[in-house]
C-alpha cells in the first residue's frame, strides 16, 4: 500500500442551494419605493382665523358639494361628474387659508390653451377628489370629483382623420419598423370601437420589441396633447394626452426615472388619475374632520 493517494478520477461536485458562487450577478430594475399617503395638513389654531369667513364658508360649501356629488353618483350619476366652488372673489388671508388646509396631493396637472380655451392649472389636496383648478384667464375654483372637468378631451373623435394613423410611413422609415405598424392599427381600430363607459383598452409597449424608429414613428402619428398630468402615488406616472381624443400615453417610473412601463391607454381618462369613490368617501370623513377642528374657537 502507498501513502499517497491516486487521484480521484470523477470530479466531485457539491450541489444543492448556495453550493456555488455565481460569477455574474442578476441586474434587477430599481422599482419605486416609496409610496405617498395622506398626511393632515398642519392646521392653525382655530382663534388664528376665526374671522376668515369666506375661506370657513368655501370649505363648509366644499364639505357639502362632496357629499352631494357623493349621493349623485350613488343614485346613477355618470362617475365623471364633478361640482365646483367658486374662489375669485376671496382676498388673500382667506386664500391663503384655504390653501393651508388643501395642501398638495398626489396629482397636478396642466392644459394648456388652444383657440378660445385659457389655459388650466390643476393641483389635487391632499384629500383625494378635491382639486384645486386656476384658469389663466382669472379663475380660481375648488372641484370635487374624480378628475376636473377641464382636463378631459374638448373634441369628439374625428373617425373619418383615423386613416392618418396608419397611412404609409414616409421613406425615412423605409425598412426600419417592426411592430408600429401592428400597434397604430391596433390604437385606430380601438378608437372606432371606444363607448362611454368601455373598460379602457391598453397596448403594454414596454413588453413589444420596439426599436428606436418604431419609437419614433409611434410618436410621431399620435402626437401630444394639451393635457399633461404627474401622478406621485407609488413612484412616478406621467399622462399625456394626444393629438386623438381619447388616446393617452401613461409612462411609469422608478425612484431613478427610468422607465418601468410605457403604455398606450384608449379611455377618457387613464385610471392612475382618477379619484376612487372610496377616495371620495375617506375625503369627506377627513375634511369634516377639519372644518370641525377649525370652527372649534366658534
Amino acid at each position: 500500500m502507498t501513502d499517497a493517494f491516486k487521484p480521484f478520477p470523477i470530479p466531485v461536485r457539491m450541489v444543492g442551494p448556495g453550493s456555488h458562487v455565481e460569477e455574474d450577478t442578476l441586474d434587477y430594475m430599481e422599482m419605486p419605493r416609496g409610496m405617498d399617503t395622506y398626511h393632515a395638513p398642519a392646521l392653525p389654531e382655530p382663534e388664528e382665523v376665526a374671522g376668515l369667513d369666506a375661506a370657513h364658508a368655501a370649505l363648509r360649501a366644499t364639505r357639502v358639494a362632496l357629499a352631494g356629488l357623493r349621493a349623485d353618483i350613488a343614485a346613477g350619476a355618470p362617475a365623471t361628474s364633478t361640482r365646483s366652488i367658486d374662489l375669485t372673489g376671496l382676498d388673500d388671508a382667506n386664500r391663503a387659508l384655504i390653501n393651508q388646509v388643501l395642501g398638495e396631493g398626489e396629482v397636478s396637472a396642466r392644459r394648456e390653451p388652444a383657440g378660445d380655451r385659457p389655459g388650466l392649472r390643476v393641483q389635487e389636496s391632499v384629500f383625494a377628489g378635491i382639486w384645486r383648478v386656476l384658469g389663466d384667464d382669472g379663475s380660481d375654483a375648488i372641484e370635487i370629483g374624480a378628475i376636473p372637468a377641464g382636463l378631459h378631451a374638448a373634441a369628439p373623435l374625428d373617425r373619418a382623420a383615423l386613416g392618418r394613423l396608419t397611412a404609409e410611413a414616409a421613406p425615412i422609415y423605409a425598412g426600419q419598423l417592426m411592430n408600429a405598424p401592428h400597434i397604430l392599427a391596433e390604437v385606430s381600430d380601438q378608437l372606432m370601437l371606444h363607448r362611454a363607459g368601455r373598460a379602457a383598452h391598453v397596448i403594454n409597449m414596454t413588453l413589444l420589441p420596439l426599436n428606436p424608429a418604431d419609437r419614433a414613428f409611434v410618436d410621431e402619428r399620435t402626437g401630444a396633447g394639451p393635457v399633461t398630468l404627474l401622478s406621485r402615488g407609488y413612484g412616478n406616472c406621467r399622462i399625456g394626452s394626444t393629438d386623438w381624443p381619447n388616446l393617452w400615453r401613461v409612462t411609469y417610473y422608478n425612484s431613478q426615472d427610468a422607465v418601468i412601463l410605457d403604455t398606450l391607454e384608449i379611455t377618457a381618462m387613464p385610471e392612475a388619475a382618477l379619484a376612487a369613490a372610496e377616495d371620495l368617501a375617506d375625503s369627506e370623513e377627513r375634511l369634516a374632520e377639519v372644518i370641525d377642528w377649525l370652527g372649534s374657537a366658534a
